[in-house]
């Protein structure tokens, strides 16, 4: 029995030995004038790899945080000490964003829309589980609200959007997504969109929330462009944020070293050029609105998210350029100043959001930040098992840690250093 290789189908007899290569592996045995001997041990072989794949790919993911945090996230989110084992047969960054993209199920969700009117005369669209046959929280007053911010051209109907719901409805809490101008279904009532650096609509959102229900503790959960938004939101807000803790998934830390990756050639083939087309068919959808304050048909050349960014966000957003932008949008250098418990979980192979742009020496010398790293797992993929169409690593994660933000609040504060007149 000799050696396993990452190659494509292929199979040929030459003198006495077979070989047999697999899209994901290559066997080559030898044999002594009986290929049927070969082929009936095959699918013994297949199962042993298969058992050798994963143990080689998982790993224990790394936590960087204060050692107090450490200790309550080890405690209270279990997961956070298991080995992460992805899908044996879609382990690499790529190819986990991909399969997510197309395999991972959709749960049906019936929300509740509510449209908010903004100061500027514009209107947010917001959707609501609001999970009243809840048990644990049977009073809709005092039940706890989880605030979803989808990626960068995402909306409520996102995949993993709805497994994150299942996992926080199912434990009693009340959900809602902040749809991102002009995402949502609605209309675009004034020239204004959004980006990562603008956190005056979620401003808006979160005192809507706390109108409504000012005894339900807020809890806000971030994906991507979503995560950004949320931790600029949460470093500017400070003690005024007015949520509990904070929850990011794949976020890019520093937006112009995201830029650089997703600009390299796979990457753009593969994933930029599809989402500046997203970005490109939003503003077309609004392209009567738009036009009164950007060149249209400029914006639409862009061939890049940068591209984009310099022709449309930069402008709309008064920037002097698209560095000065993706300087204010990246969270990497306002960390210091939040001021609630806030996990985040990215993986070492995303490619929209490279390893070594992880502020791992800022977060280990703050109180209430903690980086959940895996070795593998992708931008919002985390794919784990043989048929990954499920919950995955990352929804469980954040089952956990949601319930243990609300379900321990005096313990998370305390481990993360807020006092009690701190808390939002």
């Amino acid at each position: 029995m000799g050696k396993l290789t990452n190659t494509y189908r292929n199979e040929s007899v030459h003198d006495n030995c077979v070989f047999i290569q697999n899209r994901w592996f290559h066997i080559e045995l030898c044999y002594s004038g009986c290929v049927d001997s070969v082929l009936f041990t095959t699918p013994l072989l297949l199962k042993l790899h298969t058992a050798h794949t994963i143990h080689v790919l998982s790993s224990t993911p790394a936590l960087v945080s204060s050692t107090p945090f450490s200790a309550f996230l080890h405690k209270h989110c279990p997961v956070v000490s298991e080995r992460f084992s992805p899908t044996p047969w879609c382990w690499g960054g790529r190819l986990q964003t991909l399969v997510c993209a197309v395999l991972k199920s959709r749960p049906p969700v019936t929300y509740r829309n509510e449209l908010i009117s903004t100061v500027d005369g514009g209107q947010i669209s917001l959707d609501w589980m609001d999970n009243k046959d809840s048990a644990t929280y049977p009073e809709s007053s005092t039940r706890p609200t989880v605030l979803i911010l989808p990626g960068l051209t995402g909306n409520s109907r996102q995949s993993y959007v709805l497994h994150a719901l299942n996992q926080a409805t199912r434990r009693g809490y009340r959900c809602v997504v902040f749809n991102n101008r002009g995402l949502g279904g609605e209309e675009l009532l004034t020239p204004v969109t959004y980006c990562a650096a603008n956190t005056s609509d979620l401003e808006h959102v979160v005192h809507h929330i706390k109108g409504l229900y000012p005894s339900a503790p807020v809890l806000g959960a971030g994906v991507s462009l979503g995560g950004m938004l949320l931790l600029n939101y949460l470093a500017r807000k400070r003690t005024e944020s007015g949520m509990v803790a904070g929850f990011t998934i794949s976020v890019p830390w520093n937006a112009l070293k995201s830029a650089a990756t997703m600009e390299e050639p796979l990457n753009w083939l593969l994933f930029n050029r599809y989402l500046t087309a997203g970005l490109c068919n939003a503003v077309t959808r609004h392209r009567k609105v738009l036009e009164k304050v950007v060149d249209i048909n400029f914006v639409l050349k862009a061939q890049t998210i940068r591209e984009f960014d310099e022709r449309f966000t930069s402008l709309m957003f008064g920037y002097k350029s698209c560095s000065d932008y993706y300087f204010d949008a990246s969270p990497d250098n306002k960390l210091h100043n939040t001021a609630v418990p806030i996990l985040c979980l990215n993986a070492a192979d995303d490619p929209f959001s490279p390893q070594h742009a992880f502020p791992l020496t800022t977060i280990q010398s703050l109180p209430n930040v903690a980086l959940l790293s895996t070795a593998h797992g992708g931008h919002i993929a985390f794919l784990q098992g043989l048929f990954p169409r499920g919950e995955s690593y990352m929804e469980c994660l954040f089952g956990q840690f949601v319930q243990a933000a609300f379900e321990h609040p005096q313990d998370i504060r305390k481990a993360c250093g807020i006092k009690d007149e701190q808390r939002s």
